[in-house]
């Protein structure tokens, strides 16, 4: 299912803190997408740190657990 532009795909979960249940640390999904270095990739889940920092990425197959709202967004 294809969400638009740099193949970003829809997830019901983004704007929202959720679980990665691979490294148990939680953060905001900020896009489900390819990495950019090989678009032609499986597609990662990308999450960026509660309190700002580096985000990382993970199967979208490992997220748990989200928040009921969607977190406020902060600028970069």
């Amino acid at each position: 299912m294809s969400g638009g532009s740099f193949l970003h795909q829809k997830h019901r979960w983004i704007g929202r803190e959720v679980e990665d249940t691979v490294t148990g640390r939680r953060g905001i999904l900020t896009a489900v997408a390819p990495d950019a270095a090989d678009p032609r990739a499986r597609p990662l889940a990308w999450l960026r740190p509660l309190g700002g920092g580096t985000e990382w990425t993970t199967p979208p197959s490992a997220l748990a657990n989200p928040s009921p709202i969607a977190t406020r967004r902060t600028a970069r």
